[in-house]
């Protein structure tokens, strides 16, 4: 899928640029919103609705298995629609179904409306990148850059908010608050898909621009390193609350230290992308990172109240292979066509292995009764992503065996 079109050059520095900008940058704070906003509530939602663990597990997969099957989905809705066209209606379906979740008057009501909310957000996950190589295609890199630091930044806002506003006013209120940017953001890609010429769509691909990846190593490889660090990321954000709050610690202090979490990802964008371009052999990343998530997760284990602080930094230092991948596509592809074919297949496979993650510790919790199972089992994905990252960090393309030079 290629996104630089004839008509975003003619109105790339122009006023709608400027539009472009303002939507860019709020769909990427609103990325992640709807997801960390609700696990610190979950045991005051669970309680009011009637609901126990195993549904929270079953919620905290819901944005992995959106996310892969709406990755899949969205490159062939935006080649016959446009990306702003696809933008617009997938921000506005979520914006929707954030109302709705937060007026949920069952469990069941509650968790067809994350659904939804998570579909759309998955779509504008896929179109994101696109959509700043059409808008901005001489600013690539600090546009990438300044999405992941405004990804990361509504990461950890909104478990930091989620607990406070839930006391002062209701759950729903601390819920349904994310759905007004959301809104605003689908607002801002209409206001522009109807600016835009009424003939445009996304160009097709190019030659060259379907790769093998099934058959490349380092493309496995790069799927194994994402889906790790994927189960990590997504079972940290479900469960770290509740063993904190199992341990005696407060709902506040799950969501601050989900926060504190989160918060590492701001310097991960900023410091991993830049490690990997300048390095030709990432892998000591991995390991690094690894090691640190290895830490954290036997810290939760043996004194998950004492020393909390530190184990969650360990682990948001730890899931920093995320922002690695998102580069490594880029860095082991020849063209932008082949590296949007690479990154379907990583985030839809990576995404999809992701949803065993946050139910299947539930259930290992429910079965065992006790907290260090699950962590342990986290202990081991950690390993698996640096089996895989030694493929993936490999100097070699997708497209051939091919060593890549300096």
């Amino acid at each position: 899928m290629t996104s630089t079109l004839s008509s975003h050059t003619l109105h790339g520095r122009g006023r709608l640029a400027t539009w472009a900008a303002f939507a860019i940058a709020l769909t990427a704070l609103d990325l992640r919103t709807a997801v960390t906003g609700l696990p610190p509530l979950l045991e005051t939602v669970g309680a009011d609705l009637g609901f126990g663990i195993a549904l929270a597990g079953l919620l905290g997969t819901v944005p992995a298995a959106t996310f892969a099957v709406f990755g899949f989905l969205a490159p062939v809705v935006t080649r016959r629609y446009g990306l702003e066209r696809t933008a617009a209606v997938a921000l506005g379906l979520s914006a929707a179904a954030l109302t709705m979740r937060a007026l949920a008057p069952t469990p069941l009501a509650l968790v067809a409306s994350t659904v939804l909310a998570l579909a759309g957000i998955g779509a504008a996950n896929v179109v994101i990148v696109p959509l700043i190589k059409a808008w901005f295609a001489d600013r690539v890199a600090l546009w990438t850059s300044g999405y992941l630091l405004l990804l990361q930044t509504g990461q950890f806002v909104a478990p930091l908010l989620a607990v406070p506003v839930a006391q002062a006013t209701t759950w729903r209120l601390s819920l349904g608050m994310w759905a007004v940017p959301v809104a605003v953001a689908a607002i801002l890609w209409l206001a522009l898909a109807l600016a835009l010429p009424s003939d445009h769509r996304t160009a097709g691909p190019g030659p060259g621009a379907h790769p093998r990846p099934v058959r490349s190593t380092t493309a496995w490889g790069l799927v194994g390193l994402f889906a790790a660090v994927s189960v990590a990321n997504y079972s940290i954000i479900t469960w770290v609350p509740s063993v904190l709050t199992d341990a005696g610690a407060s709902a506040t202090r799950g969501g601050s230290m989900l926060a504190l979490y989160s918060a590492w990802g701001v310097l991960a964008a900023l410091v991993v992308p830049q490690l990997a371009t300048r390095m030709r052999n990432p892998f000591p990343v991995v390991v690094t990172c690894s090691v640190l998530l290895l830490v954290g997760y036997a810290g939760l284990a043996l004194s998950p109240v004492d020393g909390t602080a530190l184990w969650m930094c360990a682990l948001g230092i730890g899931v920093s292979t995320f922002p690695l991948c998102l580069t490594l596509v880029n860095h082991r592809t020849r063209t932008p066509q082949s590296a949007a074919t690479v990154s379907g297949f990583v985030q839809g496979i990576g995404y999809g292995l992701a949803c065993l993650g946050p139910i299947g510790l539930g259930l290992v919790r429910e079965a065992t009764g006790s907290w260090t199972a699950p962590l342990v089992v986290l202990a081991a994905t950690a390993l698996v992503g640096v089996a895989a990252g030694w493929f993936a960090c490999r100097p070699r393309l997708v497209e051939d065996t091919a060593p890549v030079h300096p």
